[in-house]
């Protein structure tokens, strides 16, 4: 018993050798990319597509530093920092001007696809909350 015993062992030992380590088998968890490609229209002076890279900053957008921070500020648990205003909502009806984006890519995890205007109201205000990740229009209108 003890001889099959001891033989058991020095075969699993030989097996377990033979195997990777856990750490040179797989890579640890890679933390999802935080990329979001901006298209920005009629703003005067900030029209063009930006690339905004967060939690290694970089990319194209001219504040990418700012609109990292901005995104994280704004980066609730269980709400979409990118949300459209809910059907229904009661908004002022002022015109902020001729301003649009569209916003895609991923952001912690998540695809994103948003379009943004200054129609009305609710519109201007989903625009300010995101400023700078979108340009601050508020001097321009």
């Amino acid at each position: 018993m003890l001889r099959r015993l001891l033989l058991t062992a020095a075969a699993s030992a030989a097996a377990l050798s033979a195997l990777p380590s856990a750490a040179q088998a797989a890579p640890g968890p890679v933390a999802p990319a935080d990329r979001l490609t901006i298209t920005v229209a009629g703003t005067e002076g900030a029209d063009g597509t930006y690339v905004l890279d967060c939690h290694r900053t970089g990319g194209t957008h001219p504040q990418a530093a700012k609109a990292c921070e901005r995104l994280d500020a704004v980066t609730v648990y269980g709400k979409d920092p990118f949300a459209k205003t809910p059907p229904g909502a009661m908004c002022t009806m002022q015109y902020g001007g001729p301003a649009t984006a569209r916003v895609t890519g991923t952001w912690q995890g998540r695809p994103v696809n948003a379009t943004y205007d200054r129609s009305d109201g609710c519109e201007i205000s989903r625009w300010n909350h995101l400023v700078p990740v979108l340009p601050d229009t508020s001097a321009r209108t």
